[in-house]
């Protein structure tokens, strides 16, 4: 199929990134997908909870926000609790993250991500990682030159991606125009060495052969690879070791 954007099938939506966004946190990042834009906050506090306490490691967890004004239509926000999907996708954040940080060297400190959408235009969840990534090696890096660590925490690079099949053809980076119309769809967290961290895949209405499964498992990590390299890019990878 032509797509909107006049992309080949295995090719990403263009993708930016913008480092050091906000002032006042020890990471950040605004990365876009396309017309997808979160911006990714992660900031470092003192203290664990309470299931950590004494036990000398520190812990990481995130919030998944999307912004009133990120869709054609206001949606209201999210003030007292978070909707299921918001909680939901803060989780996948969370696991994603601390499946590539060694927490033992944080010593009863706590990272805590923010992510935030201020355009949605599908593969939300998949930016929030990538950018969140990011982020964390901001962190990283503070950490080192305040001194409170003495080597990287960070154990493999990390991005996520989505893939799908739309009208019988397999798509790499699904805009919610393509998303919608899926007839399977997957969003995929990989590290750099080919690990898979989660991978997240429905058929909507339609069941698929374990044949197909590998496919699109291959296509995302295509998506990965050309993610991480320009993450890359854009951190500097010297820099990072």
């Amino acid at each position: 199929m032509r797509r909107r954007n006049g992309r080949e099938a295995d090719e990403l939506r263009k993708i930016v990134i913008e480092r050091g966004f906000i002032k006042y946190a020890q990471g950040s990042t605004l990365i876009s997908f396309g017309n997808t834009k979160v911006l990714c906050v992660a900031m470092v506090e003192e203290g664990v909870p309470h299931f950590l306490r004494e036990s000398g490691k520190g812990w990481l967890t995130a919030e998944y926000s999307m912004m009133p004004y990120a869709t054609p239509n206001r949606s209201p926000r999210e003030i007292e609790q978070k909707r299921g999907r918001s909680y939901e996708i803060q989780r996948l954040i969370g696991r994603s993250l601390r499946a590539v940080v060694n927490l033992d060297m944080l010593r009863d400190k706590t990272i805590w991500m923010d992510c935030d959408v201020l355009q949605a235009d599908g593969g939300t969840r998949c930016a929030a990682i990538t950018g969140s990534f990011l982020a964390l090696l901001e962190v990283d890096q503070w950490l080192r030159e305040k001194g409170i660590i003495e080597s990287s925490i960070i154990k493999e690079w990390l991005a996520a991606v989505s893939v799908g099949i739309v009208k019988d053809e397999m798509l790499l980076d699904l805009s919610f125009y393509e998303d919608s119309k899926a007839m399977v769809d997957m969003n995929l967290v990989m590290t750099d060495g080919g690990r898979v961290v989660e991978a997240q895949v429905s058929g909507e209405g339609f069941s698929f052969s374990r044949e197909t499964l590998n496919d699109l498992l291959n296509l995302g990590e295509k998506g990965i690879k050309d993610l991480i390299k320009l993450e890359k890019e854009a951190f500097g990878e010297s820099r990072w070791r």
